[in-house]
């Protein structure tokens, strides 16, 4: 499995890039991979501060990708906010993130780690217990993600 996250500087740059040269690209790699699945989401804030679309410096990128009960959407955000954001920017190994949002009550929570092992420290101390604090079993539907481990030669 591979994830491609890109940033847009724009809605503009990314809709002249869908209309001018996408198709191209996407021919020339017509079978190399089976069943894409492609998201677009905006930015909502950031996971500890001032996001940046660079991971030369990190080692783990954790990316949850949770769809939420339409009535839960407010209190799902207000918690990734108020109780989740707090906890991952407490913690040693967690370099920044960011929180966007998708029509259809969907999220993304993208975290970056310095390792795998600050990473699980933070997963260890304290998942469980955030996870009862913000009530995220009622807010979320569906909860796919993944944690990556970052291959240097492939960051551009």
């Amino acid at each position: 499995m591979a994830h491609i996250i890109a940033f847009w500087e724009s809605r503009a740059f990314y809709d002249s890039f869908m209309a001018r040269s996408h198709d191209r690209l996407a021919a020339s790699q017509s079978g190399t991979f089976k069943d894409a699945q492609v998201k677009l989401f905006d930015h909502r804030f950031d996971v500890k501060t001032g996001f940046e679309p660079r991971f030369t410096d990190v080692d783990l990128l954790r990316v949850a990708h949770c769809r939420v009960h339409e009535e839960r959407a407010e209190h799902f955000t207000l918690m990734q906010e108020k109780v989740w954001n707090p906890a991952m920017a407490g913690s040693p190994g967690m370099v920044r993130g960011m929180f966007g949002e998708a029509p259809g009550h969907e999220f993304l929570v993208l975290s970056m780690w310095l390792s795998a092992a600050e990473h699980g420290k933070y997963r260890a101390e304290r998942v469980e217990r955030l996870a009862l604090r913000a009530q995220t079993e009622a807010d979320v539907a569906a909860l796919t993600g993944d944690i990556v481990e970052m291959e240097p030669s492939w960051t551009v």
